[in-house]
């Protein structure tokens, strides 16, 4: 599996809305981009509690559900590029169904790894003027997901990103999404066992899987 970079993107963080800041307005960069540990260089986040850290270093979105969202996107002005949902990375063909937890990819010069799904916020819709959209991604899986860094590297757009390890080919990041995030669980308990001793998993996302093992 391997598709092209379409776009590298960071942002900074500025006003945004209720009060807080945010660093979603993200701008393709242009040239060779530094991937460290922490992320894509000259790439912020607002809210330190729930973006960035180890496990949420690279935000990567796939560029293929855009055409869905702006047919039905009461402003579509920003989804003529890539950027519209905070994403890192852009790129078309590779879907949430199509990766797996897990999965290590060489992106550029980098080797990344999948830590879990993007959940979708509040912010994502206040960008958008669409207050439905978090429950629209959550409810069709379009989610998203995030990467840690595991080799630092450089990489722009134009460079391939390619699966070199898929170690857990039975927990896509769809599967995972609507299991612990899409209200899911209740059909398959045996799952959120799995999921809550899985160390390749987002440790925040493997407590979740334990406590919906007691609903």
């Amino acid at each position: 599996m391997q598709a092209p970079v379409t776009a590298v993107l960071a942002g900074q963080v500025r006003p945004f809305a209720r009060g807080e800041g945010s660093a979603i307005a993200k701008q393709p960069l242009e040239g060779r981009v530094r991937i460290t540990f922490a992320g894509i260089a000259w790439d912020a986040q607002g809210d330190l509690v729930h973006h960035g850290g180890r496990d949420k270093a690279i935000h990567h979105y796939p560029f293929d559900h855009y055409a869905s969202w702006a047919a039905r996107a009461p402003d579509d002005a920003l989804l003529g590029a890539p950027g519209a949902f905070g994403e890192n990375i852009s790129t078309a063909t590779i879907l949430e169904g199509d990766v797996c937890i897990g999965d290590r990819f060489r992106l550029g010069t980098a080797l990344v790894e999948i830590s879990q799904g993007r959940k979708p916020c509040w912010k994502q819709g206040v960008r958008l003027d669409w207050s439905q959209l978090p429950a629209l991604m959550v409810r069709e899986g379009r989610s998203g997901w995030y990467y840690r860094v595991i080799e630092e590297g450089e990489v722009e757009a134009g460079d391939m990103i390619s699966l070199v390890e898929r170690p857990l080919p039975e927990w896509t990041v769809r599967r995972v999404f609507d299991l612990l995030i899409a209200g899911q669980h209740k059909s398959d308990r045996a799952a959120l066992k799995a999921l809550s001793g899985m160390d390749l998993l987002f440790a925040g996302w493997r407590e979740r899987a334990a406590q919906l093992m007691g609903d």
